[in-house]
């Protein structure tokens, strides 16, 4: 199958390989409950030395500059209490931590957690953390420009590969939150 943005070689629907997926990944591709069917959550394989968005874009289309996403892990701090939450912004964007980010948590404090905290509690490999998959309860905020995407590359839960997922899909993500303003410049 032709993947529908970028430039890859094949795009498998990502139910048909779950082994290239790490188990929290692939455990949410098969119990898939959204209205977009899990068919249409595709698989292309990369090279992980190319996983960077710079580098990633020059091997596999310009166009995929304004048609990724990055997942980033935030821990959010209150009263001696720490919550995870998932952050989901366009690639050319940053997440506003210290806003948005804090404010939605109702948390003192926001900072990007730790690698060693990002992959522990989540199950994936640094730089290729995905929305899919997430611990159960964790809020999945979403940055508007992501969802109103036809389909945005996302980590597959590996350095090794990447998902294109329908934007809609991802707003049906358990704990997913739209939220205005997420993604800054």
């Amino acid at each position: 199958m032709r993947a529908p943005i970028g430039d890859f070689d094949t795009a498998v629907p990502a139910p048909h390989c779950l082994d290239e997926l790490t188990a929290p990944v692939a455990d949410a591709v098969r119990d898939w409950q959204g209205a977009v069917p899990a068919d249409r959550i595709l698989y292309v394989d990369t090279e992980p030395q190319w996983a960077d968005t710079a580098v990633f874009v020059e091997h596999y289309g310009r166009d995929l500059l304004e048609r990724s996403a990055n997942c980033v892990v935030v821990a959010g701090k209150r009263a001696g209490e720490t919550m995870l939450a998932a952050c989901v912004v366009l690639s050319t964007t940053r997440a506003d931590v210290n806003g948005v980010v804090r404010r939605q948590l109702g948390a003192r404090k926001a900072s990007f957690a730790s690698m060693e905290t990002a992959t522990g509690e989540t199950g994936m490999e640094y730089g290729g953390i995905t929305p899919l998959g997430l611990p159960m309860g964790w809020p999945v905020l979403l940055d508007p420009a992501v969802v109103d995407l036809p389909y945005v590359l996302v980590g597959s839960g590996r350095r090794r590969g990447k998902l294109l997922v329908p934007g809609k899909a991802l707003a049906e993500l358990p704990g997913a939150v739209v939220l205005e303003g997420l993604g800054i410049a």
